[in-house]
């Protein structure tokens, strides 16, 4: 049993979350509803007193037996379901504001966040909806994405309050978030690596780090020690995650070998470069420096996967194989090759998936198992599946 605590925001798609409540209580799980000033002009509390057996809370001044209630709700969830989520709470989630008794729950929560949007078309897809649910993900809160259909405003649009067995299984999905890493240490690399050719320029690559990430986050949530090694990126460290940054191949290697004594699982998300320069420019190069040609000597990094430690606790080490084409054989060939339980075979030649997308679509590949195929989704949601596997093998 687990403690569901829904926030509900004001939208006519308010009396469709009584079902989303229905189906949680019939599973065994404790709910309790707060409801914004605004969600109560399209329903009474009464609707959702008599449906949970519990007080609904909408203010400060809602139990004054505990000045703290909004502190108190947060630590007593489990699992926070923000529906229907409006363009303006999730711009108050997004940006950390706290002007009332339910964006404080926010602020004050732990567990995690399951926000399921439902707005009108053209305010779903405003330039600043789009920035605040981007804001949401990195900060690893689930967003589930909105409908298309008929609208309250009497045409169709992407907007409309998903299906009630669609919200059901995303928030049953959350089952697998339970603390089944507890007492486990993983190891996350992220980001890709720069390698420097002078004071000003590196060869690199387009990863964003978003993956690893997501798997860093997601491990966290689901009660791991997570130790993050991560090249240069914009992305926040999800909390509860011990991070380190790191530049080069090398420093990736050094910093590896010792954050993987006694872990049990290492997740090799980080993008790195096979190559380095020869030698490092002490100064910029000039371009009137040479004849119109710039030639520099390139030497192979380390195979940091085949250089890595491998203790005793080491229970299962996963790689990824970003490729542009064979995308298979070429993810089937480094697994046997570099020993990996497991790899993420990750086609990153555009499509709106891979290097710097939110999205992804990759496939699993493990000696002697079935490949499972991981349609274009979120890379949270990614990450959730890739460790469902990963937690699997390890508690076996």
């Amino acid at each position: 049993m687990k403690n569901y605590l829904f926030i509900l925001n004001g939208g006519i798609a308010i009396y469709k979350v009584i079902d989303v409540i229905r189906h949680q209580i019939k599973n065994g799980n404790k709910v309790r509803v707060v409801m914004t000033e605004m969600a109560k002009h399209f329903i009474t509390p009464l609707t959702f007193q008599t449906l949970t057996n519990e007080d609904v809370f909408s203010n400060f001044e809602d139990n004054v037996e505990d000045p703290v209630a909004h502190v108190s709700l947060a630590d007593w969830a489990d699992v926070i379901v923000v529906a229907p989520a409006t363009a303006n709470f999730i711009a108050k989630m997004a940006n950390g504001i706290g002007d009332d008794f339910a964006s404080t729950i926010v602020l004050a929560r732990h567990s995690p966040v399951y926000v399921i949007p439902a707005m009108n078309s053209h305010m779903w897809s405003n330039f600043a909806t789009k920035r605040n649910v981007k804001q949401l993900r990195d900060d690893g809160i689930y967003v589930l994405e909105p409908d298309d259909g008929l609208l309250a405003e009497g045409y169709t649009g992407k907007g409309r309050f998903p299906e009630i067995d669609q919200i059901n299984q995303f928030l049953d999905s959350e089952k697998q978030v339970a603390k089944d890493l507890e007492n486990f240490k993983i190891v996350v690399t992220a980001g890709g690596t720069r390698e420097p050719i002078d004071p000003v320029r590196f060869i690199g690559n387009f990863s964003s780090g978003k993956m690893g990430y997501a798997i860093a986050n997601e491990a966290a949530q689901r009660g791991a020690k997570v130790i993050l090694i991560t090249g240069p990126t914009n992305l926040k460290v999800p909390t509860q995650v011990i991070s380190e940054s790191i530049e080069t191949v090398r420093d990736l290697q050094e910093s590896l070998n010792k954050a993987v004594t006694d872990a049990d699982v290492v997740i090799m998300a980080a993008a790195v470069s096979d190559y380095r320069p020869l030698e490092k420019a002490q100064h910029k190069l000039k371009k009137e420096n040479f004849d119109g040609n710039l030639e520099i000597k390139l030497v192979e990094n380390p195979d940091v996967i085949a250089n890595m430690k491998r203790p005793d606790t080491l229970k299962m080490v996963v790689g990824f194989a970003a490729e542009t084409d064979d995308l298979l054989d070429h993810a089937s060939t480094k697994l046997a090759k570099k020993r990996l339980d497991m790899i993420v075979a990750n086609d990153v030649s555009g499509n709106g998936i891979g290097f710097g997308a939110d999205d992804n679509a990759v496939t699993l590949l493990q000696p002697d198992k079935d490949k499972i195929v991981l349609k274009k989704q979120i890379k949270n949601s990614i990450a959730r599946e890739i460790l469902n596997v990963v937690a699997e093998k390890i508690m076996k």
